[in-house]
């Protein structure tokens, strides 16, 4: 496998490389009217007081459009609960863990299962996957006092408007922003100059392709066109069609599991991954292996490439997933997953209060600007000991800047096999 660590600075007026772009986060904690800290420990008494019982609701995709990104969220999950009740627990207690499926937007049933999870009681809810799917209950959580920690929302729009302000909704996953900053730069390095962008029109669709455009022109390339279909499409011929007759020196396809149903038409339209160079994005990176996916058959994706933000997870980490769940095949997202847990249970820990607003008031404060540590344990012993700390985790640094979503952050790039397997080739870091 081949690894380097490529930085790539993106801020406000600056180049680097074939890239521009205007940072949307990042920052030290914002003040308050009051003129106190946003994460100051001095507001403690006006925050509620936690029942003395870290509980993480999980609110993940069993099924749905992104099912497959269940197993390794839920996992990462459960690795984070099973590790820091093994170093003792949260102000003297047991984590405990409330699952529920956040479905997809098709089947909306995300705010059940979400009051259901404030119901049992959730501090914290890890969730949603989709971005869309988390549109639909940020409110709903956030205004029940519990924090909301994304390990997979890529959309733009969580550091943008009402969303902007600290409040309790933070992600481990970087935007589009990065990722699609590292797509143009890949496309470039491969050569392709005259992009076609197939996209859902969604947030996530819309939002990605648009990052991906504005960096490929930015570079001197150009994008051929850039067609969306909706979430629902019951057909993507029109579409399809659209996208073989552009002529485009590679095609792009930004979606979900419908991805399966997409390749074959392009397919039979003379743009599929034989007649042109196929690029996915993390929400169609996924197993299609006849194992998982007999509609695409053996070699269907080889030499397809795709973007899956997160860093390495090779080694140690994945051999704790696997004793977790021995049937995982994908390790996606699993580490942001469980650095928001773990991130969490610190957060309560340096609060000295396992409620989401008082929670919430720290989140920030312990991925940066302290001693450095990578360990649930580790990181304890030295808030125990006065010390504030700086967690890097799995999935990277972290760094979370005041909107809370992370400054700094990997991408992977991954490469199909003949099997329709995916494996990371290379991993891009970049700062935002």
């Amino acid at each position: 496998m081949k690894r380097r660590s490529t930085m790539f600075r993106l801020a406000a007026a600056a180049t680097v490389g074939v890239l521009t772009l205007t940072a949307c986060g990042g920052g030290d904690d914002d003040s308050s009217d009051d003129g106190s800290s946003s994460g100051d420990s001095s507001s403690d008494a006006a925050v509620q007081e936690g029942d003395g019982t870290l509980t993480i609701g999980s609110l993940l995709p069993e099924t749905g459009s992104l099912s497959f990104l269940g197993p390794p969220e839920f996992a990462g999950v459960d690795l984070a609960v099973q590790e820091i009740n093994e170093a003792g627990g949260v102000l003297g207690q047991d984590v405990v863990h409330v699952r529920g499926d956040s479905g997809d937007t098709d089947s909306g049933i995300a705010p059940a299962e979400s009051d259901q999870l404030i119901a049992s009681g959730a501090d914290v809810i890890v969730g949603a996957a989709s971005s869309g799917v988390s549109m639909t209950v940020i409110d709903q959580i956030l205004d029940a006092g519990v924090v909301m920690f994304s390990p997979a929302n890529t959309s733009t729009d969580f550091d943008e408007g009402a969303y902007a302000e600290p409040d309790l909704y933070f992600r481990t996953a970087p935007s589009d922003i990065l990722q699609g900053a590292v797509m143009a730069n890949l496309l470039i390095e491969d050569g392709r100059s005259n992009v076609s962008i197939l996209a859902r029109q969604d947030a996530y669709g819309q939002t990605l392709a648009d990052q991906v455009q504005t960096n490929l022109e930015n570079a001197g390339s150009s994008v051929a066109t850039t067609v969306f279909y909706g979430e629902n499409a019951q057909s993507y011929d029109s579409q399809v069609e659209e996208i073989a007759a552009a002529g485009g020196d590679a095609v792009l396809v930004i979606g979900f599991e419908e991805t399966a149903t997409i390749i074959p038409q392009l397919i039979t339209a003379g743009a599929g991954p034989a007649d042109v160079p196929t690029y996915f994005v993390d929400g169609n990176t996924a197993d299609y292996s006849a194992d998982s996916d007999p509609s695409l058959p053996p070699g269907t994706l080889e030499g397809t490439k795709g973007t899956i933000p997160g860093a390495d997870t090779a080694g140690d980490f994945q051999e704790r997933l696997l004793a977790i769940d021995p049937d995982l095949t994908s390790f996606a997202y699993a580490a942001e997953s469980y650095d928001a847990v773990i991130v969490s249970a610190l957060a309560a820990v340096a609060a000295g209060n396992d409620s989401g607003e008082a929670i919430a008031q720290e989140i920030v404060n312990v991925t940066k600007d302290g001693t450095k540590c990578t360990s649930f344990a580790e990181c304890l012993e030295l808030l125990e000991a006065g010390e504030d700390i700086d967690y890097d985790g799995a999935s990277g640094p972290i760094e979370l800047g005041e909107t809370g979503s992370p400054t700094a952050a990997s991408i992977g790039i991954y490469e199909y096999d003949a099997e329709n397997r995916n494996s990371p080739i290379d991993y891009i870091e970049g700062e935002i």
